[in-house]
């Protein structure tokens, strides 16, 4: 069992990650005291494992950003487990697999670096203020650094300065990028891009898109006609949908995240901002109460800082 290995690895990660390792485990401080010290204060005074001594769990689980009812059924599959729990150290073993086994339900499968279709389409989305842009400059320099030729279309016309970003992202990631003057039809922007990147065989089309709009014009509705009009080009795509939520909006970001879904049919999220600004729960929260793949965390501005969720690495730096 995968979980078996946590306790290994937690000392031992490999060469590659290990700077952006320390700098998780930096960045979930917050939630870590709350996982450790708090849980090694519960059993002060040689305190068993009882009712009351669960509800403080949950308590302590809660304000960690795991949310109520995920802290409600880790609990519940505490309590099934407390005869061999008889110290802090039993408890956060026990938490630690109960963790794995939610953030690994949805895992993402490794990425091969193979795009079965070209091009491959990205719709990027998320509300203003999440860290959705610099999410595409740092995937368009992921996927350049894979040898990949990319190109960024700038469907967010109605805030000028993301425009302005994407263009210094897509210089700084060696990307190409289709952008329209200010308030321009998003979708008219999205179907331009998506025929320069036939004519140019482009390998990934990152698709930026609005957050908020400055007219009536309904947000979801203008996402949809973004969506309709790829289809219309590449009957296949968008081939995926991805959400950036952003971590220090706690558990706001679960009801963001449910219109998202419902509406568009979200395929994968990215979370960002896990820099210690934030409470790392709320990745385990996403991970219970969302039926999508957690892709991507962030816990930086620099072009390194986002990295495909791993379930394992993400559990040893909670611990």
């Amino acid at each position: 069992m995968a979980f078996n290995r946590l306790k290994k690895n937690k000392d031992n990660q490999s060469a590659e990650p290990i700077g952006f390792f320390k700098r998780l485990k930096k960045g979930l401080t917050k939630t870590r005291e709350i996982l450790t010290t708090d849980i090694d204060l519960l059993f002060t005074g040689n305190r068993k494992v009882d009712d009351n001594l669960l509800e403080e769990l949950e308590e302590l689980l809660i304000t960690s950003d795991i949310g109520v009812q995920t802290s409600m059924r880790l609990i519940e599959s505490i309590s099934k487990k407390t005869v061999k729990i008889s110290g802090p150290d039993q408890l956060k073993d026990a938490l630690k697999e109960e963790i794995f086994s939610i953030l690994n339900k949805h895992s993402p499968v490794p990425s091969s670096g193979k795009i079965v279709s070209k091009p491959h389409i990205i719709m990027v989305i998320g509300v203003n203020g999440v860290g959705k842009t610099t999410t595409i400059g740092k995937l368009a320099a992921k996927y350049a650094c894979e040898g990949k030729k990319v190109l960024i279309i700038a469907s967010d016309t109605f805030r000028a300065a993301a425009i302005e970003q994407l263009s210094i992202w897509a210089d700084r990631a060696g990307a190409e990028i289709v952008k329209h003057r200010d308030n321009a039809d998003p979708a008219a922007v999205a179907y331009d891009g998506i025929e320069a990147a036939i004519a140019r065989g482009v390998d990934v089309v990152l698709v930026d898109t609005a957050g908020r709009l400055h007219t009536k014009i309904n947000l979801m509705e203008e996402l949809k006609k973004i969506k309709r009009t790829i289809s219309k080009k590449l009957p296949d795509a968008p081939h995926e949908i991805l959400l950036v939520l952003d971590a220090t909006t706690g558990q706001n970001a679960l009801p963001q995240a449910k219109v998202f879904h419902d509406e568009l049919g979200v395929t994968g999220i990215a979370v960002t901002k896990l820099d210690g600004t934030a409470k790392g729960g709320i990745v385990v929260s996403i991970s219970s109460s969302l039926p999508i793949q957690l892709k991507y965390i962030g816990i930086g501005e620099k072009i390194g800082d986002l990295r495909e969720f791993d379930p394992e690495q993400f559990v040893a730096a909670l611990f």
